[in-house]
């Protein structure tokens, strides 16, 4: 790194780093250390935006080892697509999905397998990134009330025949569903409501 480790963890503390995760950095011998660290992808996450205000490529190994960190490296550092940080965040169907709506803006294919096993991420997909329907998917988002539901309404924009039997077992989306897509009475709903 072009600046130790003792200055970076001098600027941090400048920058107002937690007390408590500073008390575990300052004991650290150096740059190695920090990196085997489980909390390291997001320090230096945090470095990234709070003290440098800019990518860090030297900590760039580290954040594009978590999911998660990477994702938000991408969206609030590089701002746009980050093609080291893609392997972890194309493991994860949250953050996967997340990429693509805030960062590519488009379809990505090496993702979409994990994507299409979450029922939620699956939907987000569908609406915000294909903006039509997900068929490789739709068998997960159809076993899920909730995605089934807002599939319906927003995807499908209609009903859907083959998710009405998951979403006729529950009360909540029953009555969703019959209000904004069938917009009717729907006599196969048939649930138990306890009150």
């Amino acid at each position: 790194m072009n600046i130790t480790f003792h200055e970076a963890v001098a600027l941090a503390k400048r920058s107002g780093a937690c007390d408590a995760a500073l008390d575990v950095v300052s004991r650290m011998s150096g740059w190695d250390e920090f990196a085997r660290h489980p909390q390291a992808p997001e320090w230096a996450l945090w470095y990234a935006v709070s003290v440098a205000g800019a990518r860090v490529p030297e900590l760039e190994p580290i954040i594009a080892k978590s999911t998660t960190y990477a994702y938000r490296y991408a969206c609030n550092v590089v701002r746009g697509r980050w093609p080291e940080g893609e392997p972890a965040i194309a493991s994860d169907p949250w953050n996967a999905a997340m990429y693509c709506i805030y960062v590519l803006h488009r379809r990505w294919p090496e993702a979409e397998p994990v994507i299409a096993a979450d029922p939620g991420c699956a939907y987000n997909y569908a609406c915000d990134v294909i903006r039509g329907r997900f068929p490789e998917a739709e068998p997960v988002i159809a076993a899920d009330p909730a995605s089934a539901y807002c599939y319906a309404r927003d995807v499908v924009r209609g009903r859907w025949p083959e998710a009405e039997p998951v979403i006729a077992r529950d009360p909540k989306w029953a009555y969703h569903y019959a209000r904004d897509v069938i917009r009717g009475r729907w006599p196969e709903a048939k649930v138990n409501v306890c009150w």
